[in-house]
C-alpha cells in the first residue's frame, strides 16, 4: 500500500476506533491482536512496557521524589532500594527521610550533618538496637565485689560508681574495668556523693561528713540532725550543703565550715530526698537563675528557696492526693523546668512555672508496684521487683526490657539507681553505652546492668 493511501486508510480507522465503546475497542484489540505475527507482538510488549511501567522517581523532579518518600515507612524503603541502582541512589541520597526515619525510632538528630548515607547508616543501626531491647538483648550484666555488709548508699557519676556500706566503708569504682579505684574508711553511709576530690555522706549516726580522696582525711563534719541522714546534695558554687533525714527536717550547711544556716521544717514524714537545682523558668516566686530546693517526704514535695532571708517560707507544696492517701516513690527528678516524680498512681510531671501537673503516665504493669529510675524527652527507665523497663515517652508503650535478681529492697531508694541517661533524651549511636542499672545485693555485691555494644 502506498504512503499515503496508508495514512489515509489509518486515519480512517482511527477515527472509527474513536467512535467504539469501551468494549467494542477492547474486542478490536483482540482481533488485531490475534492477526499479528512475532514480530508485531514483540513491538507491542516494548511499547506497553514504556507506557505501563513509567519510573516515576526517574520522571518526577527531585524534590517531588524526596517528598513522596517520606509517606514510605522504613521497611518499604529499605525493599525500594533494592528495585534498581537508580531507586537505590535516589533513596539513599534524601537526607530528610532518614533523619525522619531515625527521629521515629526515638534517635537524636544533628541538623548540622546532611551526609544521607550516614543517615542510613544510623537507621540501620538504630532498628537493631530497638529491635535487640524488645528481645531482651540489648544490655548485659557484671558484678562489683569488695563489701563485706549491706551496701545502702550508690552515686553515679563519669563512669565511676561510689558505694557506701554499713562495713564503715565507701568505695569508688571504675564501671568499665570493674576495679576498686579508691576506698576509704567512713561512718556507716545512708547517702553518698562525690566530685573528683572529695566524698560527702550522709550516715545512720545522724551527722553528715566530707572526706577527701587522695588521703581518705575527714575534711569537715556536719552535726545537728536528731535521725539518721538520708539525702544530701551540694554546690560548691555556692558553698552549699542540704540534707533531708528522718527528723523531717531539711537542713542548709556552709560546705566550707560545716555551720548550719538554715533549717526548714513542714514535713511530716521521714525527708527521703533533697535536690538543688538552678531554675530555668520564671513565675511569680523564682527566677531563670534563682537555686531551688525540693525536699521528698512519703506523700509531698516542697520548693524552697536557697540564699534568700533565714526561715524563709516554703515556695509550694505538691502532692498527688489531699487526703494523702496516694504515696509518693522516693525518686525525685527536677531539671529547673519540669518535676517528675513516680507514685503509687503512676508517673507525675509538673510544670516548674506554673506548678500544674501537665501529664499524668499509668504505665501497662501496676504502677504501685513500678518506680522511676529517669525522665527524658523521649525515653523514661522503669523498674518492678522483676524487671527494668525502657518506656517510650512518646507512645507510653514499653519498648523493652531487662530481667532483674532479687536485689536489696530499699524503701528510701538509695541502693539502687540510673546510670548514664543521656541517651533517655534521645539516642544518638553513640550515648547506649555504659552503665544503665545499679542495685546493691544480698549478698553485699553491686549488680551492674550495661549496654551491650551494638554489633
Amino acid at each position: 500500500m502506498e504512503k499515503a493511501a496508508f495514512e489515509g486508510w489509518l486515519e480512517s480507522v482511527s477515527t472509527t476506533f474513536l467512535a467504539l465503546s469501551d468494549q467494542q475497542r477492547n474486542q478490536s484489540l483482540d482481533h488485531l491482536i490475534s492477526l499479528s505475527g512475532a514480530a508485531q507482538l514483540r513491538h507491542l510488549s516494548n511499547r506497553l512496557e514504556a507506557l505501563l511501567k513509567r519510573d516515576f522517581l526517574r520522571l518526577l523532579p527531585l524534590e517531588l521524589a524526596f517528598y513522596l518518600l517520606r509517606w514510605l515507612d522504613p521497611q518499604t524503603l529499605l525493599t525500594c532500594c533494592l528495585v534498581c541502582k537508580q531507586w537505590n541512589k535516589v533513596i539513599s541520597a534524601c537526607t530528610e527521610v532518614w533523619q525522619s526515619v531515625c527521629q521515629d525510632l526515638g534517635w537524636r538528630i544533628d541538623e548540622s550533618i546532611q551526609d544521607a548515607t550516614h543517615w542510613k547508616g544510623v537507621y540501620l543501626k538504630a532498628k537493631l538496637r530497638m529491635k535487640q531491647l524488645r528481645e531482651e538483648d540489648a544490655f548485659e550484666t557484671s558484678s562489683l565485689i569488695g563489701h563485706s555488709a549491706r551496701v545502702y548508699a550508690l552515686y553515679y557519676r563519669d563512669g565511676l560508681l561510689c558505694t557506701g556500706s554499713d562495713d564503715l566503708s565507701a568505695k569508688l569504682w571504675d564501671v568499665r574495668t570493674g576495679q576498686c579505684v579508691y576506698g576509704i574508711q567512713t561512718h556507716t553511709c545512708a547517702t553518698v556523693k562525690f566530685d573528683e576530690q572529695k566524698l560527702v555522706t550522709g550516715s545512720f549516726d545522724n551527722t553528715i561528713a566530707c572526706w577527701e580522696w587522695s588521703t581518705g582525711a575527714k575534711i569537715q563534719q556536719f552535726r545537728g540532725h536528731t535521725g539518721a541522714v538520708f539525702s544530701i546534695d551540694y554546690n560548691d558554687e555556692l558553698d552549699t550543703l542540704v540534707s533531708g533525714s528522718a527528723d523531717f527536717t531539711v537542713k542548709v550547711w556552709s560546705l566550707s565550715s560545716g555551720t548550719c544556716v538554715n533549717t526548714f521544717t513542714g514535713h511530716t514524714e521521714w525527708v527521703t530526698k533533697v535536690h538543688l537545682q538552678k531554675s530555668q523558668v520564671e513565675s511569680m516566686m523564682h527566677s531563670p537563675g534563682d537555686y531551688i530546693l525540693l525536699s521528698v517526704d512519703k506523700y509531698e514535695i516542697k520548693v524552697w528557696p536557697i540564699g534568700r532571708e533565714i526561715n524563709c517560707k516554703c515556695l509550694k507544696t505538691l502532692s498527688v492526693s489531699e487526703d494523702r492517701s496516694v504515696c509518693l516513690q522516693p525518686r525525685l527528678q527536677f531539671d529547673g523546668r519540669y518535676i517528675v516524680c513516680s507514685s503509687d498512681l503512676g508517673i507525675y510531671q509538673w510544670d516548674f512555672a506554673s506548678f500544674d501537673v501537665i501529664r499524668v503516665i499509668k504505665p501497662q504493669q501496676d504502677p504501685s508496684s513500678l518506680s522511676l529510675l529517669s525522665f527524658g524527652e523521649v525515653f523514661a527507665l522503669l523498674f518492678d521487683n522483676h524487671h527494668l523497663y525502657v518506656m517510650d515517652l512518646r507512645t507510653e508503650v514499653t519498648v523493652g526490657r531487662w530481667p532483674l535478681p532479687a536485689y536489696r529492697k530499699s524503701k528510701r531508694g538509695s541502693s539502687f539507681l540510673p546510670g548514664v541517661t543521656s541517651w533517655l533524651n534521645g539516642l544518638d549511636g553513640k550515648n547506649d553505652a555504659g552503665l544503665v542499672f545499679a542495685t546493691s545485693m544480698p549478698d553485699h555485691s553491686i549488680h551492674l546492668v550495661l549496654w551491650r555494644e551494638n554489633g
